[in-house]
């Protein structure tokens, strides 16, 4: 868990542990694969996938507020070319006041 709370605490402080896991449980087996690990934000077909699939089903977003997010999350983390998928969510329960549905 600490190397995605590392990443995410270049962003944020202090880290929500329990958050983290449970992002990570949601992920799953996507965490395993190279490019399923990472949210491509200039692909709108993957964050249309993000705001219908965690933003919608774990943070209860409906799909204004969720791109809301997404675009806050995006250019937050502009610049980073790697943007791992756990620090995307994180930033996204963060910029929606949701986190605490992960905790």
């Amino acid at each position: 868990m600490s190397e995605y709370a590392d990443d995410i605490a270049t962003y944020v402080s202090p880290v929500n542990e329990e958050a983290v896991t449970a992002i990570v449980k949601y992920c799953g087996i996507a965490l395993r694969g190279a490019d399923s690990s990472l949210v491509s934000a200039t692909d709108p077909t993957e964050l249309a996938t993000v705001r219908d699939g965690f933003a919608a089903k774990a943070l209860g977003l409906t799909a204004e507020e969720a791109d809301a997010g997404i675009a806050t999350v995006v250019e937050q983390m502009k610049g980073v070319n790697r943007k791992h998928r756990v620090t995307f969510y994180y930033l996204l329960a963060t910029a929606t006041g949701t986190m605490g549905k992960l905790a």
